[in-house]
């Protein structure tokens, strides 16, 4: 059975963007999965292909769930790739959504498979997001950065291109596929602040479906996603606010993201990890109810 799993052919699709997100490795906070998640069921995208697990994924590291059904049937729930196609009204394309987690193995075999569903259905622009962890302020917007098979593309978002050079995930791997394939493509992070690795950050995802927009030209009512980060920044301030030495490890770090960091000495300044330690430690002493 080949892994490429085809449901049914979504046919007329306009000038498609086909947009990825993975879990795991390249989603810090779950950013990018959550702002792939907003997209699919902003525009009712409908399921139309799969890639079927077994030859990607180690299933000790990325384990299958069992739970029951309706009937009370006990159930597996495998890990997977799934894909969708969304139409979106008045809009210049249409959108391919793929979503799943990082696989485990044979990337260059899965990433092709990725590469020949794209193609196949006339895939026009892929766009893959991320999300790293990062000493920034959760009271700051939410830098991005990318890189893009075409500069004018980097131009037109004016995104901070990445420097970064180190291990790469499936998300790299991806966007070096598509090019070696001549498809063009474009691949945008958030970054989001290292003392805050667990919590889900609807704030980054926002930023990630803007970014989007602009590479694909599509709009998206993202309202919900505006009212969540509203309220994820209002419990942050409760957390801070409550103690005098996280409002000034977070000033810190503010003044760093201002360009005003030649002038603290950065002797003085704290790690992530000492600030997610604080953090963390306030969170626990708010308790549930918080």
């Amino acid at each position: 059975m080949q892994p490429l799993i085809w449901e049914s052919r979504p046919d007329g699709l306009r000038a498609p963007a086909l947009v990825c997100a993975f879990s795991g490795w390249n989603d810090a906070a779950d950013a990018a999965s959550a702002a792939l998640v907003f997209l699919a069921e902003s525009f009712g995208a409908e399921r139309f292909a799969r890639i079927d697990p077994e030859e990607f994924y180690d299933f000790q590291v990325t384990r299958p769930h069992i739970g029951f059904t309706e009937d009370g049937t006990r159930e597996i729930t495998w890990p997977q790739i799934e894909i969708y196609a969304a139409r979106v009204p008045r809009a210049p394309r249409d959108l391919i959504l793929l979503h799943g987690p990082e696989p485990s193995m044979r990337w260059r075999s899965f990433t092709r498979h990725i590469v020949d569903l794209a193609e196949a259905v006339g895939t026009q622009l892929v766009v893959t997001m991320g999300a790293l962890l990062n000493d920034v302020p959760h009271t700051r917007p939410v830098p991005i950065s990318g890189l893009a098979s075409d500069e004018a593309l980097v131009r037109k978002l004016a995104l901070a291109r990445t420097t970064y050079e180190g291990p790469t995930g499936i998300v790299g791997v991806l966007h070096t596929a598509c090019a070696e394939a001549g498809l063009p493509s474009a691949s945008v992070w958030a970054s989001v602040p290292r003392y805050l690795p667990a919590a889900p950050n609807p704030k980054a995802a926002l930023a990630l479906v803007r970014a989007v927009e602009g590479l694909v030209a599509v709009a998206v009512d993202a309202s919900e996603l505006e009212q969540a980060t509203i309220e994820y920044e209002r419990q942050l301030g409760l957390v801070v606010d409550s103690d005098p030495a996280a409002q000034a490890l977070v000033r810190r770090f503010e003044e760093v993201a201002g360009d005003d960091a030649n002038s603290l000495g950065l002797g003085d300044l704290p790690s992530g990890d000492a600030l997610a330690s604080e953090i963390q430690r306030f969170l626990r002493q708010q308790g549930p109810d918080r």
